[in-house]
This record gives structure tokens, sequence and C-alpha cells, in this order.
């Protein structure tokens, strides 16, 4: 549920930004193939969220899904982690965005003995 939540978010903000074609990239094979229509779900609770982001991606003059591993994809897996430690004390507030800057060398190459 939370995957399609994601999805749906995305889907609107794309709306509200005008946007008319979209590639959608996910590591949820099962969430990309139920969307496509490839694979049902019997889960009562899933099946809001599906028709929900089905409706949703009408609205848009093309939109392409494709499925990627989440192995594959290590800078997604790194933002769903750190997500995931992220406790802010007043669920009301907006948490300031994170700086995310792209090093030329691994982490490694950087360390610094004495």
């Amino acid at each position: 549920m939370v995957k399609y939540e994601a999805y749906i978010l995305g889907l609107k903000l794309a709306i509200e930004m005008n946007v008319q074609e979209l590639l959608v990239i996910g590591y949820s094979n099962l969430l990309v193939h139920q969307v496509l229509g490839e694979w049902a779900t019997k889960n009562t609770k899933i099946l809001s969220y599906l028709h929900c982001v089905q409706e949703l991606i009408k609205r848009f003059t093309k939109i392409e899904l494709k499925h990627v591993p989440r192995i594959q994809n290590e800078f997604a897996n790194a933002l769903a982690t750190l997500s995931s430690m992220i406790q802010h004390p007043d669920k009301k507030k907006i948490i300031d965005p994170i700086p995310i800057g792209i090093h030329k060398l691994p982490a490694y190459c950087a360390h610094v003995e004495e």
C-alpha cells in the first residue's frame, strides 16, 4: 500500500505540473505489472489504490512504466533507507530537503589516514 501511495503522490505531482508525457521507473515488479493490467490482485485493500493509479494514468497523453530491480537502483535504495530512518517530532511539519551530491569517486577514495 505504501508503494501505491508513493506512486499516486508522484502521479498527482506530475499532473499538477502539467506533465503530458511521463516515464515511471519503479522497483516493485508486482506494482508495475498490476498497474499495466498484466497481473491481477485479489487483495481488496490494494484494489482501491490500483484503480486510483489507473485513473490517474489516463490523464497523460503518453505514459510508460518500467521495472528496474532494486539491486540495480542503488540511489533509490539509499534514499528509501534514509527516509525510513528520519523521524520528525512534529508530524505536521515538513522535513527540510536533503541536499544530495554525486561524487566522482567512491567514498573510500576520499578517506584520509593520519
